[in-house]
């Protein structure tokens, strides 16, 4: 986890630091190392505090108070839990904030601000009214109504005290895994029957306890507790078997020795001292409360102390005994005094936060109004940038239109020169074909025929003739070689429109700053495709490099065209950003383009993906 949290630190997210914090402190708490578990929290909380992690700080203020309750630093304690119960207040956490106002109210219960204690309790209580009952929401339950029911005790109301126990006791019944929960409430109902003169009653129910299946086993130190309270009860009941009770009081002190559970020891001792001062044996009743004095000393349980105060003084006769009656006296009024200084800094705590909660509001409170205004003033720059932005566009779309408008009409031109080419060059073969036929066929013609006439010939005369007909011969093979060059030279057809597409695709690249590669292929003879379609076809390709110049920051544009099965197909791809082809909405220009495709019977398609480029499949009849 150190590693963790090193390498957390070198990358330098907050959340993946607060969570290897978070982490760590788990660890720590395990471990019941509470002090670097409590500097670890205070790590958390300055974190979280940066990020403004709402629901962070609830939970590290939780953690923090209970980190300062186990370092019994109660009043740091209880600030962070106020705190915590403020955060999950804020945000409707109700489950999480029934869980800090129950820590609260057991600090109350130690500060014996009882008043307090039960306010808590019952707001926690009803915060979990509609929350589903799970094993740990009627463990939070049960504690809030054994709280609930300390407080009655303290305030003397004996009948509320008895009815919270008959609460927490069904509620355990509920559970699942009760924890024990149901013979703690047991023991804690048999304490309250005997502390009001019920020993009957109570001697009962520890022994109902004892019955308990593996009991010793599963928790011993409780077992032991069950044991002084029996033996103690037994002896309060009047009628008892003194050798009996001796028998379960040693026994119960020799299990808490055994398993060093001094707060069971002590509780023990004081009562077994309490006990044979009861029966006369001083000896034994001094030797106890000595040792529960020193040992509630050591365990700071001022309860027991007093206790022991009281019966030392008691045992040691007038002069030592007022030694103990006086620190007794002085230790209960040094209590008094505690719990009301406790009482007032809590008060002043509580104080502190609501003022702090209420500045913050203030202070929230100005920040959504300083908000307010800057969202008014950016919506007002938004606005005018909008406006301006508008006309540009609609002077620039204006201007593109005019520049469609005047490219149409140089291409509509360009069509009508070719058409009258076209013509010149029927004209020309109309000539050439007059030319061949009134003239070197009639030439040949005469020459064969004069030939004819010398195959009757002989003699030197003869040779003459023939040597001056092939001579013409040979003038009118160069004239059909001429002839023959002057039509092989001739335009041939349809290259007219691709020279157009090549100079549109030459100079809108150059224009753009991009690359072109444009492939063709000579089997498509543009004289048998309409004007209609090559003018959309003309458009297409212009509108797609325009698109491609103005959202795909690309670098390179591949214009083809081929025929396939009748089918003129013009693919046009770019290695740009791409686009989600899926969702995103058509602008204008790609509706004008589906809509030129529509018009002249063809079909598009466009495949883009975001981050690898775009590709135009177009496909037109060919004898459209």
């Amino acid at each position: 986890m150190q590693k963790a949290n090193t390498l957390a630190t070198q990358i330098g997210n907050d959340s993946i630091i607060l969570n290897a914090q978070v982490k760590m402190s788990y660890y720590y708490l395990d471990n019941d190392d509470y002090d670097n578990y409590k500097l670890t929290n205070y790590k958390i909380l300055d974190i979280s505090e940066r990020i403004n992690d709402s629901t962070a700080l609830g939970k590290i203020y939780f953690a923090l108070g209970y980190s300062h309750f186990f370092t019994e630093e109660k009043d740091s304690s209880y600030y962070y839990y106020s705190k915590s119960a403020a955060v999950y207040d804020k945000l409707n956490m109700n489950v999480d904030l029934s869980y800090a106002l129950g820590s609260i109210s057991k600090l109350q219960l130690d500060g014996k601000d009882y008043y307090g204690a039960s306010e808590s309790a019952v707001k926690g209580l009803n915060l979990l009214k509609d929350v589903e009952e799970t094993n740990d929401i009627l463990d939070q339950k049960w504690i809030l109504n054994n709280t609930l029911s300390t407080a009655a005790q303290a305030l003397d109301d004996y009948d509320q005290a008895l009815a919270y126990y008959d609460i927490a006791y069904k509620i355990a019944g509920r559970m699942e895994n009760d924890f024990n929960n149901g013979i703690y409430t047991l023991n804690n109902i048999a304490f309250l029957k005997r502390k009001n003169g019920f020993y009957t009653e109570a001697k009962q129910i520890y022994n109902e306890i004892l019955t308990t299946n593996d009991l010793y086993e599963v928790d011993p130190s409780f077992y032991a507790l069950i044991l002084e309270n029996l033996a103690y009860t037994n002896y309060l009941t009047g009628t008892f078997d003194e050798a009996k009770i001796i028998t379960i009081f040693e026994r119960s002190y020799k299990i808490s020795d055994s398993l060093n559970d001094q707060l069971t020891k002590v509780g023990t001792v004081i009562s077994m001292s309490k006990f044979y001062n009861g029966i006369d044996d001083k000896i034994k009743a001094l030797k106890y409360a000595n040792e529960a004095y020193s040992l509630a000393k050591t365990l700071k349980t001022t309860d027991i102390l007093l206790e022991s105060m009281l019966v030392l003084s008691e045992l040691k006769g007038d002069d030592n005994g007022e030694i103990y009656l006086t620190e007794y006296i002085k230790l209960s009024d040094s209590l008094l005094k505690v719990e009301r200084n406790t009482r007032n800094k809590r008060a002043r705590i509580e104080f502190e936060t609501d003022k702090i909660e209420a500045q913050n509001e203030q202070i929230s409170k100005e920040n959504v109004y300083l908000v307010i205004l800057l969202i008014g003033f950016a919506l007002t720059a938004i606005i005018v940038y909008l406006f301006i932005s508008q006309r540009a566009k609609n002077r620039k779309l204006k201007l593109i239109q005019l520049q469609q408008k005047a490219n149409e009409d140089i291409y509509n031109l360009m069509l009508v020169q070719q058409d009258k080419i076209d013509e010149a060059r029927a004209k020309e073969k109309i000539r050439v074909s007059k030319e061949l036929h009134d003239g070197v066929l009639g030439r040949l013609f005469g020459t064969r025929l004069s030939l004819d006439s010398i195959n009757f010939k002989e003699g030197k005369e003869a040779m003459l003739l023939r040597s001056n007909y092939i001579s013409q011969l040979k003038i009118l093979e160069d004239d059909i070689r001429k002839i023959s060059h002057e039509l092989n030279t001739d335009f041939v057809s349809g290259t007219g429109f691709i020279d157009i597409l090549s100079e549109l695709i030459e100079n809108q690249t150059n224009a753009y700053g991009l690359k072109n590669e444009f492939n063709y292929t000579d089997d498509i003879s543009w004289d048998l495709v309409s004007n209609k379609t090559k003018i959309n076809i003309y458009r297409i390709i212009q509108e797609s490099m325009q698109n491609i110049y103005k959202h795909a920051n690309a670098k390179l544009i591949k214009i083809s065209i081929s025929l396939e099965k009748a089918v003129i197909c013009l693919d046009i791809t770019d290695d740009g950003v791409g686009f989600d082809a899926s969702k995103s909405k058509r602008g204008i220009g790609l509706k004008n383009m589906v809509s030129r495709v529509e018009d002249i019977g063809g079909s598009i398609i466009f495949k883009s993906q975001p981050g690898n480029g775009t590709t135009v499949n177009v496909n037109i009849p060919y004898t459209n």
